[in-house]
C-alpha cells in the first residue's frame, strides 16, 4: 500500500459516523493499515508493506482502505487494486464496493466503480493495448499462455530439425523453461544451463539458434 498523493477532504456528519462504524469492525493492525498515510495519519508518507497469513483479513483490510479513501474524496478511478487470479480480483472488487457503498450511504447496486481493479496480467495487458502505438506494438497483439508458448516452441524446434537429432534434444517444455529462466533472470544462457539445466548444457549452441528463431516466430 502506498499513501495517496491525492488531495483528500474531511468527513463529517452521517458519513463520518458510517466510516467510524466500518473502521470499528477492524482490529488495531488492520485499522492502522487502512488509515496509513491519509486522514489523521497523512504525515506518514512511507509506503506500507503488509505481511499476513491466510484468513487474517487481508481482503477486508483492502476493502476498508478503499472505502476510507473514497470517503475522504479520492476518485475511485485513481485507485489501483491488483491481485493474481480473476476470482480474487472479482471478490476484492465486490467487497471493496460493498464497504464503500455502506460508508457513502449508497445502495450496493450503485457502489463506486473501481475500473483499475484486476489481475496483474489483466491490468498489464490493458495498459499495453492502451499505449500500444506509443511503444511500437499492434494493439491487436495476442498473449500466449504456457500451452501456446510450448506449442510454438515445439513447431520451431521441429522446423530446425531438432526433433529428429541422433541424440535426444530437450523437449519443448524443457526448452521453454530454459528460455523463460534466461529471460526472467536476465542471465546468459550458458549460466542458466550450468546452474539449473546441466543435462542440457551440451546443446547450448543449438538452443541459442532455437530461441532466436522462437523470438522471430512470435513477431
Amino acid at each position: 500500500m502506498h499513501p495517496t498523493e491525492l488531495a483528500v477532504s474531511s468527513v463529517s456528519g452521517a458519513q463520518a459516523e458510517r466510516l467510524a462504524a466500518a473502521l470499528a469492525t477492524l482490529n488495531d493492525a488492520q485499522r492502522a493499515a487502512v488509515e496509513h498515510g491519509v486522514g489523521a495519519a497523512v504525515g506518514d508518507a512511507r509506503p506500507l508493506l503488509v505481511i499476513a497469513g491466510a484468513g487474517s483479513g487481508k481482503t477486508s483490510t483492502l476493502a476498508h482502505r478503499v472505502a476510507h479513501l473514497v470517503a475522504l474524496g479520492v476518485d475511485p478511478q485513481r485507485i489501483l487494486l491488483l491481485t493474481f487470479s480473476r476470482r480474487a480480483a472479482q471478490e476484492m472488487s465486490r467487497r471493496a464496493g460493498q464497504v464503500a457503498a455502506r460508508v457513502l450511504g449508497l445502495r450496493s447496486e450503485v457502489a463506486p466503480s473501481l475500473p483499475w481493479a484486476g489481475t496483474f496480467h489483466g491490468i498489464g495487458a490493458r495498459l499495453l493495448r492502451e499505449y500500444a502505438a506509443q511503444i511500437g506494438l499492434d494493439e491487436n497483439f495476442t498473449i500466449h499462455d504456457r500451452g501456446d508458448a510450448e506449442d510454438l516452441m515445439g513447431l520451431v524446434r521441429h522446423d530446425l530439425g531438432f526433433s529428429s537429432t541422433a541424440k535426444r534434444f530437450p523437449q519443448k517444455g524443457t526448452c521453454l523453461s530454459i528460455y523463460s529462466r534466461a529471460v526472467n533472470t536476465c542471465s546468459p544462457l550458458g549460466e542458466v544451463l550450468a546452474h539449473t539445466f546441466p543435462w542440457c548444457a551440451e546443446w547450448e549452441a543449438e538452443l541459442k539458434r532455437l530461441f532466436a528463431a522462437y523470438v522471430e516466430a512470435k513477431q
